[in-house]
């Protein structure tokens, strides 16, 4: 898989508000995260607000009650229309970023049974039928929030396996057992219709 340059498409960023803070899918370790300091990277070298939420929601919530400036979420989300519809808010651009690497992963000393069962985001669910190793067959797949709260099911040893990024697997102190790859995702970037309001 080649990997492009990351790329904007630009409709009120550069003369909308100002980022001063961005909110996002948490917990720490999600590929939304990592494309909120994508979002902040491109405003200056200041130290990065990013505010985690629970859910995509939530994240809009604090948007629409002036806790963040900025919303990022993953075109990927089935949910994604919500915010597209929404009055209250206004699209002020996208980007092309690519996801940490993603990948099966379990707790250390954790025994994955040939028929393991898998927590995982919805959205890159997918994945797990591409990157399961040969002869594994899922029992069952749980969803999450987030890929960090999966891999949090799997530390916890919820769950055998957990469809989680890079960083969330580091956090979690879980290893690979499949091979990795990135999602090419496109990203949306939301800010509230009248920030004077």
């Amino acid at each position: 898989m080649t990997t492009e340059a990351p790329g904007w498409i630009d409709t009120a960023l550069t003369n909308g508000p100002a980022v001063t803070s961005v909110g996002t899918l948490g917990p720490t370790g999600t590929s939304s995260e990592q494309a909120a300091l994508y979002l902040w990277a491109r405003g200056g070298d200041t130290t990065p607000d990013i505010r985690l939420y629970e859910t995509y929601e939530q994240a809009g919530e604090a948007l629409r009650e002036d806790a963040v400036s900025h919303l990022v979420v993953a075109n990927a989300y089935a949910g994604v229309h919500s915010f597209y519809m929404d009055p209250g808010l206004r699209l002020v651009g996208a980007f092309l970023f690519d996801t940490p690497h993603y990948g099966l992963a379990a707790a250390p000393g954790h025994t994955v049974p040939r028929r393991p069962v898998v927590a995982t985001h919805p959205a890159p669910v997918a994945l797990v039928g591409e990157l399961l190793p040969e002869g594994y067959t899922v029992e069952e797949i749980r969803f999450a929030n987030s890929t960090s709260a999966a891999a949090d099911q799997a530390r916890r040893r919820e769950t055998d396996l957990a469809l989680t990024t890079q960083p969330a697997a580091k956090l979690h102190e879980l290893r690979f057992i499949s091979r990795t790859r990135p999602i090419r995702m496109l990203w949306s970037v939301f800010t509230r219709a009248d920030p004077a309001a």
